[in-house]
């Protein structure tokens, strides 16, 4: 099935550079890095263009897809080297998601909660994978609980998820030294204070105890800069959300670190069950000693005729 999008269902086109830098004490002999760097395309999403470049420069690589259907690519470096410079730059194409209006109308979701337990259907199979714990998300009583405040009887299942998104938004405070990427979610929702990755992984942990399959969403959103100010090179940053499954519609994005459903200013990177499964970067090392990192990333609205800039 072609993902192309005709030019009158366009909504936005995006440049997006995202560049790292590690910096090490000692010369590194050898590293190897996996990257999940490559938009996705999908029904929402066309990939225009996308290329990554690295300093120095690899001696060995491979491009892949993996579990989730992600785009992913390996590398291996035997330069030695005190400075590695990762640069993906993409350009992507999006389309008008669903609306509130459509949402609202979803069946229960106990309707869902009941159906993924026995459905047969490929999609509810496929949403069963994003229905259990996993290494970052576990389900939990205290979760379910938080969970029925939104998700009370008979309530259309997107409407719940929007207003349990709503609510972490409304009682959560955004502190990125609150947490790290090992923050249990039971630390997160007693302490009230995180970041986009533990807002993303909460609302999960909460949907998934009580049987709602929901999906961890990696990518970038589209920032504004005060009025009268120019938008800043480098200010955008790494952002994560939830995609909730609804037999009637699909996968549907909702963001709760911004209270909001996804619409067409989240770029995405790939998904998977948390942030485990699509870490922009990692891998190991051999030497380096200390190191130092730095993360921009910077996203350009382009106009919707307009050639990629370069």
């Amino acid at each position: 099935m072609s993902h192309l999008l005709a030019p009158a269902a366009l909504r936005a086109r995006f440049h997006v550079v995202h560049e790292t830098r590690y910096s090490y004490r000692s010369p590194v002999t050898l590293s190897q890095q996996y990257l999940h760097m490559t938009p996705r395309t999908f029904s929402h999403q066309q990939v225009e263009s996308h290329g990554v470049w690295l300093d120095p420069l690899e001696n060995n690589g491979g491009d892949s897809v993996d579990y989730f259907g992600n785009a992913t690519r390996k590398i291996t470096i035997t330069t030695p080297h005190r400075r590695l410079t990762v640069r993906a730059e993409s350009t992507v194409a999006l389309r008008q998601r669903h609306d509130l209006a459509g949402i609202l109308g979803s069946p229960p979701w106990e309707n869902l909660r009941d159906s993924v337990q026995h459905g047969t259907q490929a999609a509810l199979l496929d949403a069963c994978r994003y229905l259990y714990a996993s290494p970052h998300v576990g389900c939990s009583h205290d979760l379910a609980q938080y969970a029925r405040t939104s998700c009370t009887r008979g309530r259309p299942q997107l409407e719940a998820a929007l207003h349990l998104a709503q609510r972490i938004f409304d009682e959560f405070e955004f502190d990125d030294t609150a947490t790290e990427i090992s923050t249990p979610l039971e630390q997160v929702l007693k302490g009230r204070r995180g970041v986009c990755q533990d807002f993303a992984q909460l609302m999960i942990g909460c949907l998934r105890s009580i049987g709602m399959p929901a999906r961890y969403v990696s990518g970038y959103i589209l920032t504004h800069p005060p009025a009268g100010q120019a938008r800043l090179i480098g200010a955008d940053a790494s952002h994560a959300w939830v995609s909730v499954f609804c037999p009637a519609l699909g996968w549907v994005d909702f963001d709760p670190t911004n209270r909001c459903l996804v619409q067409h200013d989240h770029i995405t990177l790939g998904w998977g069950r948390d942030f485990s499964d699509v870490t922009p970067l990692r891998g190991v090392v051999l030497g380096g000693g200390k190191q130092q990192l730095d993360v921009r990333v910077t996203v350009t609205p382009l106009a919707l005729d307009s050639p990629a800039l370069r």
